[in-house]
């Protein structure tokens, strides 16, 4: 019996739930990605599916369903999933579904690292950002809705989320934008000057001069 392990690449996953309909060829996987938008889900480098595969086969998670080959054309070889495989294939999509899992998005990450910036510069970026989703989804709107006339809503869901993710920011984004020139008035003030004289709002250095003191206190201990 395969030894389970967590699998921790959404590609490997993706693999395993497209051989679940049947044994598939490492070339067809590529063409199905594609075909059905995984790559606007799934973060994917395609040169390195032959060595999801592989890594899927090595732990006894899929295995050579056959090989074929076509007039002078190299061997191909399919593979399907198995017991094992199928087992953690449906463990971790209970877990992705049922459980909210912590993740480090890109524009979370600047928006905690905005110090450096004017604000002025800030602002100029949240405006572009804010055109440039609109942009995405009416593009994303239109598609979905030519889509829906040919394809059953269960294999759009994930674009509906992808468009209720989009539209819950720009809101987000209008609302700190009018917030940046109301009630966080003062908040921009302090930052600017920061940026003119270095000087740290006093705020900001009594919870700085706060952790300080309780990390000399736990290097005490």
């Amino acid at each position: 019996m395969a030894k389970r392990r967590p699998v921790s690449n959404p590609l490997a996953l993706a693999v395993l739930a497209f051989m679940f309909a049947r044994p598939m060829y490492p070339y067809e996987l590529a063409t199905m990605l594609r075909e059905t938008g995984k790559d606007q889900v799934i973060k994917i480098n395609w040169g390195s599916l032959y060595t999801v595969v592989q890594n899927l086969e090595k732990h006894g998670l899929i295995k050579v369903a056959g090989t074929t080959r076509q007039g002078g054309r190299p061997e191909r070889t399919a593979y399907e999933l198995t017991d094992a495989g199928l087992a953690e294939m449906r463990d971790w999509l209970r877990e992705l579904l049922s459980e909210p899992q912590r993740e480090y998005p890109l524009f979370a990450t600047a928006l905690s690292l905005i110090g450096p910036l004017a604000p002025e510069e800030f602002v100029e970026m949240l405006e572009e950002r804010l055109i440039t989703l609109k942009q995405g989804i009416a593009s994303l709107e239109a598609e979905l809705t030519k889509a829906r006339e040919q394809v059953p809503r269960m294999f759009l869901i994930e674009s509906e989320y992808l468009l209720a993710i989009r539209k819950a920011e720009v809101a987000y984004v209008t609302d700190l934008l009018a917030d940046l020139s109301g009630p966080m008035k003062d908040e921009v003030e302090a930052w600017r000057k920061f940026q003119q004289t270095g000087e740290l709002p006093a705020d900001l250095e009594e919870l700085l001069a706060q952790s300080s003191g309780a990390q000399k206190e736990a290097d005490q201990d």
